[in-house]
């Protein structure tokens, strides 16, 4: 077999119903490498020279998400959802309040510009011209919503995926540019069975029985896929969130069934907190799938949830950087449910990390009634629910709620009738409090940040509780909430958001730095 390509007699291509592939050398398994919008926006030919290596010896399949700047919110996918709010909002006129024009025309002229680091004219020019047909059809869509009031799930898909399609395009133009056989794969309508109304693990994995039978098409070629997938009803976007590119990465590893997920970011791998912030961080090597996803919820984005649910029966996921290959980065191991024991009973002499997650708002319930209601809670629970927040902490006692929720810029809902609606979350927030007002007291803080202290094994570990709380205590930094026991690997607290930086150095130093 020759190396770095997927055949279609190879062992590796899924066949739908064997695990015979746990059995294999893992040299006979293909790797699967997925590159971030940030990456593949500033640093597309390292991308490629990292492809090249890997083929080199290994078979290879690479997934793109769409291109990003310096930051996500100048990046193509939001652009181009701001592109949508602006055809679709009308005046009293019912035109369009505000030009997409200038939008669309500047990312077609990135993207075109993008070519650049393309050497051969004849793969630059498909490429461009692959970007203004893209353009061209974006263009259209949005010509047709502006004459309608409610924007379509097909239609939002439609302008959307054009933002992995072309980064998925650049990406296989510079392989074949460097002599590496490439596919450009499109997986925006690959779904042509009957989807769930409730997306459930049996429908991810027959999707990624799909996958694997796709890719097996891509004799003696390596596959550069779509981030973006479909059709689902409703669109990617509104079920899934921004975390789909992810998905879809982690589906096409469990497909072909993969020896390793490699996932490429700006950064070294996991520290023991955030090196920006903490000098003296320091890389870990390993992290456990459960580590993993509580870093990821309490604000370290190490690894979409997504991908951890799919992988960890079976696939490592190793967490690169793309400005260092050569370093090895950290890997998050799948475990046994021995492992797990094992593991759980251990008492660490430190913990995993420390982290951070900003922007959050607390909302305390006074109530004059006793809050151990089942009916109370649900109610209080439903009110937030059906105002789409979510609660990333709560705590109660008799006569007394507080809930710690996440803040975000802009939260985006669907009516009844489907129409699309911005809303601010402050907006939903208001309302949310003006119905708990029924149920006692409210009062709201806004500034504060959840600090949470990850480990495998931290209930067992004697005095490390005390050491954190005291930490913050000597350095006269107040605790609003406090959060144990809901999970055996966190302790988390809540501070106000102006002394995260303090907060996160001084944990460190005390549980990281200088512990015996």
């Amino acid at each position: 077999m020759e190396s770095g390509v997927l055949t279609s007699g190879s062992s590796v291509v899924l066949n739908g119903t064997s695990d015979d592939h746990l059995d294999l050398p893992l040299g006979e398994r293909p790797i699967v490498l997925k590159f971030g919008g940030t990456s593949v926006g500033k640093f597309a030919p390292e991308i490629a020279q990292i492809c090249l290596s890997a083929y080199k010896s290994r078979q290879i399949a690479v997934v793109c998400s769409a291109r990003s700047g310096v930051s996500k919110a100048g990046g193509t996918t939001n652009r181009l959802l701001k592109a949508i709010e602006y055809a679709t909002r009308k005046d009293s006129q019912k035109a369009p309040m505000h030009d997409y024009n200038p939008i669309i025309s500047a990312l077609r002229a990135e993207h075109i510009d993008a070519a650049r680091c393309i050497a051969s004219s004849e793969i630059s020019q498909r490429f461009r011209a692959c970007v203004t047909a893209e353009f061209d059809h974006v263009e259209e869509v949005l010509t047709t919503l502006c004459k309608v009031d409610v924007v379509d799930p097909d239609s939002e898909d439609q302008v959307v995926s054009v933002g992995e399609k072309l980064s998925s395009r650049l990406l296989a133009a510079l392989l074949e540019d460097r002599g590496i056989p490439s596919r450009y794969v499109d997986l925006s309508e690959i779904i042509q069975f009957p989807v769930p109304k409730y997306l459930s693990q049996k429908f991810y994995q027959d999707l990624s029985a799909v996958f694997g039978q796709h890719l097996s098409q891509c004799r003696g070629q390596v596959p550069v896929i779509t981030g973006f997938f479909g059709r689902i009803p409703g669109g990617l976007l509104q079920s899934l969130g921004r975390g789909y590119s992810d998905l879809c990465a982690a589906l096409v590893a469990v497909g072909l069934q993969a020896a390793e997920l490699q996932v490429w970011k700006e950064i070294d791998g996991v520290f023991t907190a955030d090196p920006s912030k903490v000098p003296t961080a320091r890389l870990l090597a390993s992290l456990t799938p459960d580590e993993a996803g509580e870093l990821t919820f309490y604000g370290s984005e190490v690894i979409h949830n997504f991908t951890l649910e799919q992988c960890v029966p079976r696939i490592p996921i190793r967490i690169k950087n793309v400005l260092r290959p050569r370093s090895a980065g950290t890997i998050i191991q799948p475990q046994t449910s021995k492992d797990r024991d094992c593991y759980r009973s251990q008492r660490p002499k430190r913990p995993t990390a420390v982290t951070v997650k900003s922007k959050i708002t607390v909302v305390n319930v006074h109530s004059n009634r006793r809050v151990d209601s089942p009916s109370f809670l649900e109610r209080i629970c439903n009110i937030l629910a059906e105002n789409s927040l979510a609660v990333d902490l709560f705590e109660k006692n008799e006569c007394h709620v507080s809930l710690a929720l996440h803040s975000k810029d802009v939260f985006v809902g669907t009516s009844h009738g489907g129409e699309k609606k911005f809303h601010t979350q402050e907006n939903l927030l208001q309302k949310a409090v003006s119905e708990l007002e029924e149920y006692g007291v409210v009062d709201v803080v806004h500034g504060m940040a959840i600090l949470s202290l990850i480990g495998g094994g931290l209930k067992r570990s004697i005095g490390i509780a005390g050491r954190f709380f005291t930490a913050l205590g000597d350095n006269n930094i107040n605790i609003e909430m406090i959060s144990q026991g809901a999970s055996e690997i966190n302790i988390s607290c809540v501070i106000e958001e102006r002394e995260c930086h303090r907060a996160l150095n001084v944990v460190h130093s005390e549980l990281f730095t200088y512990l015996d």
